[in-house]
């Protein structure tokens, strides 16, 4: 994918950079623009540009708890994937158990991205990442004692994804209050850029887990590592920030379907964060739910065991890790619409090939770009929503935006588990992927808002 005529680049010269303090008198002024204390007392930290975010102490905590988090959550993807195929040999449950786990996002994150904009996001964060970790846990004495069937995995998978949809809003609306705006498009991308580090390591190690301690030692290591965040959360000094009340979308007094509606009317009259968020929902439907199906692949098509699932999953995850430090290192990028779009095309492109693959390297390869074209979209589009979108609108901002690109797959899976019936599954996904490359183009051509991006 080119990119020269579109980016610029920063220094990855390291700097010794000093924590900022806000002065007494404008604690409150920089609280309502995002920005954040770091510490009462300075300290002299050696960041590198690349990784700059990671300078303010709250910041720092949070990623790094997230991070030991989504290892163990990607431990538990793989394993979950593997104990269906065990079950059942069935694709259709692969799509059903993938649909059950992100359906919930699609009925719920929007209200709770209207509780993200009303409560306490930190106390909302705790309580949904220890519910996850009960879920985790039972799981796990499920599947040690012999006796877990598929339909308790769907309704464990269900209620996850119950607890995930009240998180994710809030999670996203939570990074922009821990550091200045200045460097809310580098917290974005390293954040996105550990999310797909854990892409790597988890199901790396959980392959290999799974041959020494079976499924259900990835799930109980799972349950464990959700302490990693619930603690990074109960130690940063965050302060929830005044509503801001400078803009014509300043919250109403009125119901939840009321402010959803205010956020849907925010979004959808801006042509630019309209046309983001579209282009997310087709992707999201179209072709993200192939890396539910990458289990079958490698097992039915590539005849590969756990250990090699484990490597096709980190194939994706090394590409999106390079994508995400791809945006990390980019100082400013040019013509927003035009490298979405570009990195669009070599994502869906990416999967097509990936279908037709029967050599385990060549998939390995095609899953590596897949990753790396789709993080450079989705987090060009995150960073893009999170600049456009007001304080006080953007928690239900991330929430439709959580809702096109976490809420939409599960349809997507139950679409490609019903076309297996019908067709082949490498045809279903390849097919899907083809009509999400078409729609995308479309939305490009005929939309002005993303082609005049900037």
């Amino acid at each position: 994918m080119s990119t020269e005529a579109e980016i610029s680049s920063g220094s990855a010269t390291p700097t010794v950079i000093e924590e900022p303090t806000l002065p007494r008198a404008d604690a409150v002024d920089g609280l309502a623009h995002g920005a954040v204390t770091d510490a009462a007392e300075t300290t002299v930290i050696e960041i590198p540009r690349i990784a700059r975010a990671l300078r303010h102490r709250d910041f720092r905590l949070f990623w790094t708890g997230n991070f030991l988090s989504n290892i163990g959550t990607w431990m538990q993807n793989i394993a979950q994937g593997w104990l269906v195929l065990k079950l059942t040999n069935s694709a259709f449950w692969l799509g059903m158990v993938g649909f059950s786990s992100s359906f919930p996002i699609l009925l719920f994150a929007l209200v709770g991205g209207v509780i993200a904009d009303h409560v306490n996001k930190r106390k909302l964060l705790i309580v949904t990442q220890s519910a996850m970790m009960v879920f985790a846990f039972i799981m796990s004495a499920l599947a040690f004692f012999n006796v877990i069937t598929v339909k308790e995995i769907v309704l464990l998978a269900l209620g996850t994804g119950i607890a995930m949809s009240l998180n994710t809003p809030s999670y996203q609306a939570l990074v922009p209050q821990l550091v200045p705006k200045e460097d809310l498009t580098n917290a974005i991308a390293i954040n996105s850029a550990q999310y797909n580090m854990s892409r790597v390591l988890g199901p790396t190690v959980g392959g290999f887990a799974m041959a020494l301690v079976h499924e259900s030692g990835n799930f109980f290591l799972n349950g464990l590592s959700f302490l990693a965040v619930i603690v990074a959360l109960s130690r940063i000094r965050y302060i929830e920030p005044p509503i801001s009340r400078k803009g014509l979308w300043t919250p109403r007094e009125g119901g939840i379907w009321e402010k959803m509606q205010q956020g849907f009317a925010y979004v959808f009259r801006d042509p630019a964060m309209s046309s983001l968020v579209v282009l997310v929902g087709i992707a999201s439907l179209f072709a993200i739910p192939y890396l539910t199906f990458v289990p079958y692949f490698a097992r039915d098509v590539l005849g590969s065991d756990e250990p090699g699932l484990g490597l096709l999953m980190a194939c994706s995850g090394a590409g999106a890790l390079l994508g995400a430090l791809t945006i990390a290192s980019i100082a400013l990028i040019r013509r927003r619409g035009v490298f979405i779009m570009r990195a669009a095309i070599g994502f869906f492109v990416s999967i097509i090939f990936f279908t037709f693959s029967r050599n385990f390297y060549l998939s390995g390869f095609f899953l590596m770009i897949a990753g790396y074209c789709m993080i450079v979209s989705v987090a060009t589009i995150n960073s893009s929503l999170q600049h456009l979108a007001e304080n006080s609108m953007r928690g239900r901002v991330m929430s439709i935006y959580s809702t096109a690109f976490l809420g939409l797959p599960p349809l997507g899976c139950l679409i490609a588990g019903l076309l297996t019936r019908v067709i082949s599954t490498p045809h279903a996904i390849a097919g899907m992927t083809a009509v999400g490359l078409i729609g995308s183009l479309a939305v490009y051509y005929g939309r002005e808002g993303l082609r005049e991006l900037d």
